[in-house]
């Protein structure tokens, strides 16, 4: 029997599995901006949410075996009787592997992996001030491709399939980031 999951639950399960806090912190702010483009799609936001938390679960299992990631991810959740659908989005979300997605979920956590460290970084630069960013600020950052280089730019825009233009999504991603903005350790 697989178990539909609350947020609570969802990063318990990840804490189980992940330590550093760094990545505990990308998977909250993930989901924070999964919840948001869930709302504004009428989409399922828990089950979003959860998906956001949990796609990074086999991280420092694997290290830095990409070839692994997401498939030892979908065993672990496998094994803790996580639903169904979560744990195929969470197996093939890596992009390194997987790629053409046309599922709605499957485009916004391409963008929201990606896009929720561009805005972090935006609110680093204003001396962590989140309240700071606006979609004007992530689009300047957007552009120099020197800015959190590893925000892969390419996988923001797979957004666009699903009908939500860069500036609504830098919203969406500021609106959601602020909601867990304390457990991110900003302002």
């Amino acid at each position: 029997m697989t178990k539909v999951m609350d947020r609570g639950e969802a990063l318990k399960l990840l804490k189980k599995y992940v330590k550093q806090e760094n990545l505990i912190k990308h998977c909250i702010a993930t989901a924070a901006v999964m919840k948001e483009i869930a709302r504004f799609l009428g989409e399922d936001e828990r089950k979003w949410e959860v998906i956001g938390i949990l796609h990074d679960i086999d991280y420092e299992i694997v290290g830095e075996d990409m070839t692994q990631h997401g498939l030892k991810g979908a065993e672990i959740l496998q094994n803790e009787g996580v639903d169904e659908e979560i744990i195929e989005v969470v197996k093939t979300h890596n992009h390194t592997i997987f790629g053409n997605y046309e599922k709605p979920v499957e485009i916004a956590l391409q963008a929201a992996d990606s896009v929720s460290g561009l805005i972090i970084a935006s609110a680093l630069v204003k001396k962590g001030k989140l309240s700071d960013v606006t979609p004007k600020t992530v689009k300047k950052k957007f552009k120099d491709k020197s800015f959190a280089a590893g925000c892969d730019r390419n996988r923001i825009r797979e957004i666009e399939k699903l009908n939500i233009d860069l500036p609504k999504l830098y919203e969406l991603g500021i609106r959601g980031l602020l909601d867990v903005k304390e457990e991110l350790g900003l302002e």
